[in-house]
């Protein structure tokens, strides 16, 4: 890849960087001087506590740049699996006498495999899969939401296969609609895991159905809608809920939208005070993929309906920490309706 395109200045802002970022899917970016001599390194890591501290994405990359970052010289390159292994890092800049970056080695490109999923996890999943997708007609008059294939891989076995690559094995399908249908196509999955079924008699939301599972989960677990995919390092997200103590995490995508308008302000005597032309704003969204501790099973209550924002909202009041853990716009994808599937499809480069 042109690696110049990895590489910014310090003045940058850190909203522009975190673009920058998802274009080259690479998660990391590279802070140079006028000489083109490295000099800090950024990373989506760097930006997401940046995010939590509720800092200003407007400010510039050398407000929260790495100063010391971790580089060999030329002539040390064959140094470079030892050191990406002992830092846990997976871009190790490659410079010259002068620091100028003349090539990057990628450990998923020259090692073939992922350096953090050596961390892997075991913890359970569970999978909101008993809705009637009604956004997704006319598809879902004939297969339940979670079969519409994507590519020639059902969405809800897409997500299955990005949480089993980081080593979980069991996972809880809270069905309804049309339930026998995902029944009988896990029956014949050849797969390295397990899947339960979590009956609902009547529709209970993405909450209401966990009360369910009160008697079966006892440890951490992952809850995600069916209409998701999130690329991100789930072992980080699980070990971002537990330090932070968390009784529940809400993973989100932060979203830049911008007005296509000239937005004018008054005054209060109904005088135009001044305009903002195509202003931008930044919201942090609710991807539906959450961490929730065991005990928060028995808060849910029975028999009734109830979603996780709801559940969120009441932990909230009464003062129980749930925390926050954003990725970047291009990290989540959804299709809970007819255009954002096709967004997914583009974006996965299937049909």
């Amino acid at each position: 890849m042109d690696i110049a395109n990895m590489m910014i200045d310090k003045e940058m802002t850190i909203i522009a960087a975190l673009k920058k970022i998802d274009t080259s899917a690479r998660k990391i970016l590279f802070v140079v001087d006028e000489s083109m001599a490295l000099i800090a390194t950024l990373t989506d890591g760097d930006i997401r506590r940046w995010i939590l501290k509720n800092g200003d994405l407007n400010a510039p990359v050398k407000t929260i740049m790495n100063r010391e970052p971790k580089y060999l010289m030329s002539n040390e390159e064959y140094r470079a699996k030892d050191v990406m292994q002992q830092y846990l890092i997976t871009a190790l800049p490659i410079v010259d006498e002068k620091k100028v970056v003349i090539r990057v080695v990628f450990w998923n490109d020259e090692m073939g495999e992922h350096i953090k999923n050596s961390r892997t996890i075991d913890n359970p999943v569970v999978i909101m899969a008993g809705g009637k997708g009604t956004r997704l007609y006319p598809y879902t008059k004939i297969l339940p939401k979670p079969l519409i294939p994507i590519g020639d891989t059902p969405i809800i076995e897409r997500i299955i296969n990005n949480f089993n690559k980081f080593g979980c094995k069991d996972f809880h399908l809270t069905v309804n609609y049309r339930k026998n249908m995902i029944k009988s196509y896990f029956s014949e999955v050849d797969k390295n895991y397990n899947v339960f079924y979590v009956e609902e008699e009547k529709p209970l939301g993405t909450g209401g159905s966990l009360s369910l599972l009160k008697d079966t989960i006892r440890e951490t677990f992952f809850v995600s809608n069916c209409d998701v995919l999130i690329d991100a390092d789930y072992a980080d997200i699980l070990d971002f809920h537990k330090k932070q103590e968390n009784k529940i995490t809400i993973v989100s995508s932060l979203k830049n939208i911008t007005i296509p308008y000239g937005v004018i302000k008054l005054n209060n005597d109904g005088s135009m005070k001044g305009s903002t032309e195509k202003p931008e704003f930044n919201y942090l969204i609710n991807t539906g993929m959450y961490i929730l501790e065991p005990e928060v099973l028995f808060d849910v209550p029975e028999d009734t309906f109830y979603d996780l924002p709801t559940l969120a909202e009441d932990y909230i009041k009464i003062g129980k920490r749930v925390g926050v853990y954003p990725v970047s716009d291009k990290s989540w994808l959804d299709m809970g309706q007819i255009e954002e599937m096709e967004n997914m499809l583009n974006a996965l480069g299937v049909q």
